[in-house]
């Protein structure tokens, strides 16, 4: 079976197996503690161009998008987002089951607009019965967004502009951030989005590691007791080893960027596949995750041999459907893939 189903199929790059493996018996400290968390921390926060950052090492974006905005958001707050944004539609309520509101923004292609955030905070603020509402906290963004588009650095200088003058945080859910920034439309560096993002994740799972993600407070903004926060919801690994060795392969020799640039190198090459099959497009994506329009009658016949998701409805006799490419995927895959088509 072909598979463009997701960017997180495969197991992990052997790198990252080859030090498990050559490490595996070693006696570490638990939770985080060990040489190669501290090593790989050292290497994330010299990549971000940041002197020094707390960064802390989570299995998983849901885990990590629920600990963060629990523990920097106080009970009476909210976080808002694109109404397609992860923590709004796929992530189960894990957000408001911890107690904190989504409070959905309308999406342009997944990204919010600055204007109407704006807007919104100002009408919020001029509200005189607002004591009686939730109030909005944090600012929730995805790079690349859940329709593969990804934010410019005007866009997200304006957003952070106007997260600053009303004083609450910019997150920034980076479960495909390799995807974002490798992508040729990409004018945002990992420097960029460490000093325009308050707090933000840098993700494994989907990017060549087994699990985890590695969560960044880039402004001296770690929440107090924040170790304490991550094991109450438990996130907390004991063999925090498992992460942090797989993130010290990633940060090394760049290895992190070389795969986010493999999936966008046969994005392109599956875009221009299917766009020479005369398919069409639900949104420009620029990234690994490509849209496309298809007839349900031969959905069905392609599911057969090729596995990919479902995205939503377009009309009573087409769906979008989406196909993704990951560090792993080859051009072997693409060329049988258009044979298949």
């Amino acid at each position: 079976m072909l598979s463009f189903e997701s960017d997180y199929i495969e197991g992990a790059h052997p790198k990252i197996l080859e030090l498990l493996q050559k490490t595996n018996m070693q006696a570490l400290s638990g939770y985080g503690t060990d040489q190669y968390c501290l090593s790989a921390k050292k290497k994330i926060a010299k990549a971000c161009g940041l002197k020094s950052a707390d960064v802390f090492f989570l299995e998983g974006g849901t885990q990590t998008n629920q600990v963060v905005i629990a523990s920097v958001l106080g009970q009476h707050q909210g976080v808002l987002c694109a109404q397609s944004g992860h923590i709004n539609v796929h992530e189960a309520g894990a957000i408001e089951y911890c107690g904190r509101k989504v409070m959905a923004l309308p999406g342009h292609d997944g990204k919010i607009d600055a204007e109407e955030l704006k807007n919104f905070l100002d009408d919020f603020n001029r509200d005189q019965n607002n004591e009686h509402m939730v109030f909005p906290g944090m600012v929730y963004i995805s790079h690349p967004t859940e329709y593969g588009s990804i934010y410019s650095k005007s866009e997200l200088k304006a957003i952070s502009g106007v997260c600053k003058k009303n004083k609450i945080p910019l997150y920034m859910d980076g479960a495909r951030l390799s995807y974002g920034l490798m992508s040729e439309e990409s004018d945002l560096t990992l420097s960029d989005i460490a000093k325009l993002c308050d707090i933000f994740y840098i993700g494994g799972t989907k990017c060549g590691a087994l699990c985890g993600e590695a969560l960044v407070f880039a402004k001296n903004n770690t929440p107090e007791h924040f170790v304490n926060l991550v094991k109450k919801h438990g996130a907390l690994l004991a063999k925090g080893r498992l992460l942090g060795i797989q993130f010290d392969a990633l940060f090394t020799d760049d290895l992190y960027f070389e795969l986010g640039k493999n999936a966008i190198d046969r994005a392109q090459e599956l875009k221009a596949l299917f766009k020479k099959k005369g398919y069409k497009f639900f949104i420009d994506s620029p990234t690994n995750q490509q849209f496309v329009i298809l007839e349900n009658s031969k959905l069905k016949a392609l599911k057969k041999s090729v596995a990919f998701s479902f995205w939503e409805k377009y009309d009573d006799t087409h769906s979008v459907v989406r196909f993704a490419t990951s560090w792993a995927t080859s051009k072997e895959k693409i060329q049988e893939l258009e044979s298949l088509l």
